[in-house]
């Protein structure tokens, strides 16, 4: 076995155990580095290869397609760049039969166990992505133009908003006259947090995380203030840590797995029904409770990033931006504007804090003060 493995390798056979998950969000709470993603993930989006590069996974199966081609694979793109092998097309009956944790070998899109081939899919290249895109920008007016046709229709249908309909949950989380940062685990949300990590430890605003947001916040030693979503993307850890939590249901009554999961481990929580999404109605929530700035980390805005969820319009979110855009600014924009405090007043603090030891020892040594004297003496000898 040991040999066959050895041989595989040096014919450039990639190894390694499979992790799977009908959800790429789960599955990335437990992967490990040079293990084998095996998705169920159609139009795979940014934040999720951001994720799947982040866990150190080399080789990504999928039993669907990694592409629609409605939109340019760039989150695809991004992963081959990184050495990410990928995979796609592999079939229901190839993701039911794997077990969890199996060891399996990947020579272009094959897929062998214990030497025998189990499956064949299709290998995505550069030159398929390339392919795509040029698809994707040949029928991009089609798309763009059913994007906005479903945007406005949902937005009459979902006005209520921001016509004061939507009733918020009893938080205790001071919002009033505060900075508040809303953390979604977006596209580049990373760079955005330590693009304002001095505004978030100067300033101290209030911190809010969007499910994975609050894991986001953990990691860069911050604790949230609020975690708010559907609760399916979000660790333990971070849930336990939290100040307060926050269920997004919608309003037929959707969201109750995420409730389900917080009693299964004994966590109070609030419930906050309106329709949208968890992102929207935590810009909302920071609004409505009187935040003075609301700056928000990875938050989706273009047409793509909607696509990539799935979503046929961005309603919702059209009408969150209306109303809370007269206090709503992207993080990227607060690095450029916050200037973190100056530091030169402390320049003669540090001199000061050096010299008071010589200083006590000059004062203090009986060395210091006999050679001390001997030079005033010899100074009054000088004619």
């Amino acid at each position: 076995m040991f040999y066959w493995l050895t041989k595989r390798k040096k014919n450039n056979f990639k190894v390694g155990r499979v992790r799977k998950d009908r959800s790429t969000k789960r599955l990335l709470q437990r992967i490990r580095a040079k293990e084998i993603a095996l998705i169920d993930h159609r139009d795979l989006d940014w934040t999720a290869a951001e994720g799947l590069v982040r866990r150190g996974v080399k080789v990504v199966l999928n039993q669907d397609s990694f592409c629609s081609g409605l939109f340019p694979p760039l989150a695809l793109q991004f992963l081959l760049r990184q050495g990410v092998h990928l995979v796609e097309n592999l079939g229901e009956s190839f993701f039911e039969e794997v077990v969890d944790g199996e060891l399996l070998e990947v020579a272009g899109g094959t897929i062998y166990r214990r030497g025998l081939e189990l499956a064949r899919g299709d290998l995505l290249t550069q030159s398929a992505c390339e392919q795509i895109s040029q698809k994707a920008l040949r029928q991009r007016e089609s798309v763009v133009e059913e994007f906005v046709v479903n945007t406005l229709d949902y937005a009459y249908r979902e006005r209520g908003l921001i016509t004061g309909e939507i009733q918020l949950p009893p938080v205790e989380t001071e919002f009033q006259d505060h900075d508040a940062v809303v953390v979604i685990r977006g596209k580049g949300f990373h760079e955005d947090l330590r693009a304002i990590k001095s505004y978030l430890y100067e300033k101290r605003p209030v911190l809010v995380g969007v499910d994975g947001g609050g894991d986001a916040l953990l990691e860069c030693g911050l604790t949230p203030d609020l975690i708010i979503g559907d609760m399916d993307s979000v660790s333990d850890r971070a849930l336990q840590q939290a100040r307060e939590l926050v269920v997004h249901a919608y309003p037929d009554g959707r969201g109750v797995p995420g409730r389900e999961r917080l009693e299964r481990l004994g966590l109070k929580y609030h419930l906050f029904s309106a329709p949208g999404t968890s992102e929207d109605i935590a810009l909302l929530l920071a609004h409505d409770l009187g935040a003075a700035l609301i700056v928000a980390v990875g938050a989706h805005f273009s047409v793509t990033e909607f696509l990539e969820k799935g979503r046929p319009g961005m309603a919702s979110t059209f009408l969150v931006r209306l109303k809370v855009g007269d206090r709503l600014i992207d993080a990227k924009g607060v690095s450029r504007l916050y200037q973190p405090r100056a530091v030169g007043f402390l320049i003669p603090v540090v001199i000061a804090a050096g010299l008071t030891p010589l200083l006590t020892m000059v004062f203090f040594s009986p060395t210091i003060q006999h050679l001390f004297r001997l030079f005033i003496f010899r100074l009054k000898l000088l004619p």
